[in-house]
């Protein structure tokens, strides 16, 4: 049992003292379509092979020039959203997180690949828009290049390489306009997990199509780059995804474990159960989809724009402050807490951590 706890801590370490602790976003609402419309299946569109390679969960190393640093590890679950769309969703919690997409876009009278990156960090909101500048597909060796969409690779670029059962995403900024040239923001070198998660949303969209998701066609002329400090002018709000839910999860102690508010709980939401019976399976691990770090007296938080399916709800209480899951913390008993988030829906999911690890 103490194994387990220890490989769950790897991916929070570097985290567990540096995060804010707040619930989770609330507000979720129905998209508007208003975009969408289909493209000749003849037609050309720019990068999109890229479509067929990114629906999965992918884990591996962070190396970042950022605030938060590099990390060991970070899970990023893709799945289609729409015919022509994959996303992702990442919070530590609801200051520090990052929702992620590549769709369908008209751009210069032509169809191309686009990236959405933006999120919250520290309190601050940064949203980044590029398009697909370069592609190049070989048996086995795929690249996409995306650059801002105003400014180009110089202010801002993300370089997509996937080969055999990796993916590298290389990102480069020139820090504000401080900088001649764009340099190393991040970097991350992962490896495929799994791609079963994603396998109901490919069949229910009969992904990929070619469908325009957004007609860029104008709108960011008169802007020096394409980039928003806030949520005011985004084009594609996170508000505005599709297909995409929330889970709101309830956090509570059994008779007798009174936490202290010093302390740290960990949610987990996995694929596929971590347990058989009471047999922890470590090469069940893969299946990690979305985590959470809070404060122990953070009594609930919402995982927002979260993709429908079936999961599993793990939690975690560290108990001796030492920032690893070992013996003498807790944990929720239940090891089979299952739930199911419907297309656009709204899942509550309560979790009580009642059992001490010997």
């Amino acid at each position: 049992m103490k194994n387990y706890f220890l490989i769950l801590v790897v991916l929070a370490s570097l985290f567990f003292n540096s995060c804010k602790n707040d619930k989770g976003e609330t507000e979720n609402t129905t998209p508007s379509t208003g975009d969408i419309g289909p493209i000749n299946s003849n037609s050309d569109v720019k990068g999109y092979g890229i479509l067929n390679r990114l629906p999965a969960i992918w884990n591996g190393p962070v190396t970042s020039s950022t605030a938060l640093g590099s990390y060991p590890e970070w899970i990023v679950d893709f799945r289609p959203v729409s015919a022509a769309q994959v996303s992702s969703k990442n919070e530590l919690d609801s200051v520090n997180n990052i929702l992620m997409g590549f769709f369908i876009v008209k751009h210069n009278n032509a169809y191309k690949m686009a990236f959405r990156n933006g999120g919250g960090f520290a309190g601050l909101q940064r949203i980044a828009y590029a398009v697909i500048d370069s592609a190049s597909e070989t048996p086995n060796n795929y690249f996409y290049r995306f650059a801002d969409f105003k400014a180009g690779k110089n202010r801002v670029y993300v370089d997509v390489k996937f080969k055999d059962d990796s993916l590298i995403m290389h990102t480069y900024t020139n820090i504000y306009n401080t900088q001649p040239s764009a340099v190393t923001h991040m970097l991350w070198k992962a490896k495929l997990q799994d791609t079963t998660s994603a396998q109901n949303a490919k069949t229910h969209f009969a992904f990929p199509q070619k469908q325009m998701v957004k007609d860029f066609s104008t709108t960011f002329d008169g802007l020096s780059e394409a980039i928003y400090y806030g949520t005011s002018g985004d084009p594609y709000n996170e508000t505005a995804q599709p297909y995409l839910g929330k889970t709101t999860v309830n956090v509570s102690f059994g008779a007798g474990y009174t936490p202290n508010p010093t302390k740290k709980v960990f949610l987990m939401i996995t694929t596929q159960p971590l347990f058989s019976g009471f047999a922890f399976n470590p090469s069940q691990l893969k299946y990690r989809s979305r985590y959470v770090f809070l404060a122990s007296d953070d009594t609930q938080f919402t995982f927002n724009y979260m993709h429908p399916g079936n999961y599993y709800l793990y939690s975690l209480y560290d108990s001796n402050g030492d920032g690893t899951f070992s013996t003498g913390d807790w944990m929720s008993s239940n090891l089979t807490n299952t739930f199911t988030l419907a297309e656009l829906g709204n899942q509550t999911v309560n979790t009580t951590i009642d059992f001490t690890i010997p």
